[in-house]
């Protein structure tokens, strides 16, 4: 019981301090209008509302990104998210390199993408099976 009173306020304790502790910065890159994709209305609206928090410089920064342990992993999701694609780039992309990631995108979009634990605070991002169908069009269609 005594080990309980001392061991229970420390790994609080431990927790607040974390959540204080910066981890990373919440700052979206400066995008040249240029190098952004351009892509049909409808395909844009899909990308917005369900990747571009992960998949651009143009990230929403909800409060839970400010919260241990949230804030780690939403780091970590953008961080990567921008490396393997990023639509506010996709102009510097070398053609096959945008060949690859279209048909990753089709293939991705509205199973893997968005990831689950997304949704689960974003549920606005769900991709229908008509959104998928849209997207599969435009990644194998013409640009």
């Amino acid at each position: 019981m005594n080990t309980l009173k001392i061991l229970l306020p420390t790994l609080v304790g431990l927790f607040v301090l974390m959540s204080l502790l910066p981890y990373g910065t919440r700052e979206n890159p400066k995008t040249d209008p240029s190098l952004s994709l351009k892509a049909p209305k409808e395909v844009m609206e899909i990308f917005k509302r369900s990747c571009y928090d992960c998949h651009s410089n143009q990230t929403r920064w909800p409060w839970y990104s400010y919260v241990f342990p949230m804030s780690w992993s939403v780091m970590d999701h953008v961080k990567n998210g921008r490396l393997a694609l990023n639509f506010d780039e996709w102009n510097s992309y070398s053609q096959k390199k945008k060949f690859k990631l279209k048909d990753a995108i089709a293939q991705k979009t509205g199973t893997t993408m968005p990831l689950k634990d997304y949704l689960w605070a974003h549920s606005e991002a769900k991709i229908s099976k008509k959104e998928k169908e849209i997207v599969e069009k435009w990644a194998y269609g013409e640009e």
